[in-house]
């Protein structure tokens, strides 16, 4: 027979067996909506909902394609940035200076030509553009690689070798780097170059890179060594380590994954500060020279003529606020995307 409470128990188990069965189909059927997305999905969603992110990705994308493309625009447009249009066609007056209103603006000529030389200002621009945003590139590439490097043998090591490479980037955090540029790029071209030959571009832009790389390097090492020495506590990496997984599996299995996000948010800032540097030596001087097309190069030449000629400065100077402005808009959205907790 069956007692009344193991009648009142069987009738218990058979209710609530009936009842976790729509519960289990709901789940089957919210099974196909329910997938998971990895960290890199969720940060691609967080960020396409930002708007300023999106919108300032398309800037430097457009900035980008448009250097890239600065050989077929020019093919396009009829002209290129070397030609002295203005002494060809009889463009500048007396003194140099364009005839037409507006720096010489016309259909022929969209943003004016050059004073003195009569050089087609769209061109100049466009290469100029190209050889700021390409030097940048390879300034920041270099100067991340060897800020991560540093920061991670420092910062996992410890001890003495995180002590002298802490020593050495404080050193060259203490040197002046806006006299330190301007003195050390003629040594730096002398050293590949005679000083009684002319110096070829691609020198220069080695020179430019070898300089600003030498003293960009330091932020990326701090920002990485604290970063590693937080990580190398955790319980992967001492589980990791327990598990007999040699220093160079740990670094690139377990650390290098979770220093992305910050590697990625500086190198988008590091890369705007590069144009600016580049831009400042060829201001002064001591970068890119004639005939070679440069953003800093340009303002050099509108500082000269901006009470004759404010136009000349307009173009140049309004790109590189957009593109500043929106690459470090696009820094900040990238680290909101990587963590939302840091939200503006």
């Amino acid at each position: 027979m069956t007692s009344p409470s193991q009648a009142a128990l069987a009738g218990n188990d058979t209710s609530s067996s009936e009842s976790s069965v729509p519960l289990t189909k709901a789940k089957a059927d919210s099974g196909s909506e329910l997938t998971g997305r990895s960290p890199g999905q969720l940060m691609w969603t967080r960020f396409k909902r930002d708007r300023t992110g999106v919108v300032s990705a398309c800037v430097v994308i457009f900035f980008f394609a448009i250097a890239a493309l600065a050989p077929v625009i020019s093919w396009l447009y009829g002209k290129d940035p070397y030609t002295l249009y203005g002494q060809d066609n009889f463009l500048l007056d007396d003194f140099g200076y364009p005839l037409g209103a507006n720096g010489g603006i016309s259909g022929d000529h969209w943003f004016g030509i050059e004073p003195d030389l009569g050089r087609d200002v769209f061109m100049q621009l466009i290469y100029g553009m190209r050889t700021s945003l390409f030097t940048a590139v390879g300034v920041a590439l270099a100067a991340v690689a060897t800020g991560v490097l540093i920061g991670l043998v420092g910062g996992y090591l410890g001890g003495k070798t995180d002590y002298w490479l802490g020593r050495l980037t404080d050193f060259m955090l203490a040197l002046p780097s806006q006299l330190f540029l301007i003195a050390t790029m003629p040594v730096v071209v002398a050293v590949f170059v005679s000083p009684e030959d002319e110096t070829p571009t691609y020198i220069r832009a080695l020179a430019i890179i070898i300089v600003l790389w030498f003293l960009g390097w330091m932020g990326m090492a701090r920002l990485i060594r604290s970063q590693v020495l937080s990580l190398r506590e955790r319980e992967f990496v001492e589980a990791a380590r327990v598990s007999g997984a040699s220093r160079w599996r740990i670094l690139r299995k377990e650390l290098i994954p979770n220093l992305v996000t910050p590697i990625l948010v500086q190198g988008t800032y590091m890369l705007p500060s590069a144009i600016l540097s580049v831009a400042f030596l060829s201001f002064v001087g001591v970068g890119y020279v004639e005939p070679t097309p440069d953003w800093g190069r340009m303002f050099a030449i509108a500082g000269r003529i901006y009470e004759q000629n404010p136009t000349y400065m307009f173009f140049p100077g309004v790109a590189m606020v957009i593109f500043i402005v929106a690459f470090n808009l696009l820094g900040d959205s990238v680290r909101d995307a990587f963590d939302p907790k840091s939200g503006r």
